[in-house]
């Protein structure tokens, strides 16, 4: 397995499973799967309600602790200072872990960014503490970074955006590289882009000619040829599924190599159509949901 090292040195495998909507009971089948398929990195968050599974998961693989590196995140409903802080210990208690590898705060909430900034400052306390390895943050754009870093002192070891060839966010990616900020992509294939949420612009990047020509050239499939384009780009990426066919292909993406052409006709498919909710739109009243106790 790749790894990427973060800006204060720890090392985070580059490939990871991420479990955004899976539902809780086939988590635990998903994250066992692909720890017996080889990957030793998870992404979970408070907000997906899953991370107890994950965490039983891990403990009856058999995998040491040491050797996985679990990811999770604080949702809006939880920041502040001492509601972040909280929030860890809901999340820790859930995953049954005593130290968290990465923690990052879910969003920015620029309506409320004091709250943010607190949120941050936690993490930052926490990290100080070593309960977690390191800290970062989601869906922050350029002007969100700014702020965060004019106010707070330790740099995001990761950034994780909607980043794939569709929507590829050149501007954050640029600011992000500039501060050693490590880019990690949720849907690293483009998943998002085939949801009934994506409106009229609904299409699969999966099914592009542009992908599906490369992919036969390797003989690879697409979501192969997608992750194959973030991890060559330096990205991490954390492409999600519950079946074990499509877990163990999605990890089977270090034995081939893009060529700089291909590269550059990934690069052109940009839409600038964003899937997810646009940042500035991620508010309490519309998102705020309470995270369940441990």
């Amino acid at each position: 397995m790749q790894t990427l090292t973060l800006n204060n040195g720890v090392e985070m495998p580059a490939l990871g499973l991420g479990v955004f909507q899976t539902p809780p009971d086939e988590t635990r089948a998903a994250v066992t799967a692909a720890l017996d398929l080889g990957y030793r990195h998870i992404d979970t968050a408070a907000a997906y309600g899953n991370e107890r599974e994950v965490g039983e998961a891990l403990r009856d693989s058999g995998v040491p602790r040491e050797d996985v590196f679990v990811e999770t995140k604080i949702w809006i409903s939880d920041y502040g200072y001492d509601e972040t802080l909280h929030g860890f210990d809901k999340s820790a208690a859930k995953l049954g872990l005593d130290r968290i590898d990465l923690l990052i705060l879910h969003q920015a909430l620029p309506s409320e960014f004091e709250r943010t900034l607190a949120a941050y400052r936690a993490l930052e306390k926490l990290l100080a503490d070593g309960r977690v390895r390191a800290i970062g943050v989601s869906n922050f754009m350029v002007d969100h970074l700014t702020a965060l870093l004019d106010a707070t002192t330790v740099v995001p070891a990761v950034n994780q955006l909607e980043i794939h060839p569709y929507f590829q966010q050149r501007a954050v990616l640029d600011f992000d590289d500039a501060h050693g900020i490590l880019n990690q992509a949720w849907s690293p294939i483009g998943g998002i882009t085939f949801y009934p949420g994506y409106g009229e612009h609904r299409r699969s990047v999966l099914a592009d000619p542009a992908v599906t020509r490369i992919a036969q050239a390797h003989g690879k499939s697409p979501a192969q040829v997608l992750l194959r384009w973030g991890l060559q780009q330096g990205r991490s990426v954390i492409p999600k599924s519950t079946k074990r066919e499509r877990i163990a292909e999605n990890i089977d993406v270090f034995d081939f190599t893009l060529t700089a052409d291909e590269l550059a006709a990934l690069d052109a498919l940009e839409t600038g159509h964003r899937g997810g909710p646009e940042p500035t739109a991620v508010t309490l009243a519309d998102f705020g949901r309470a995270i369940p106790e441990a």
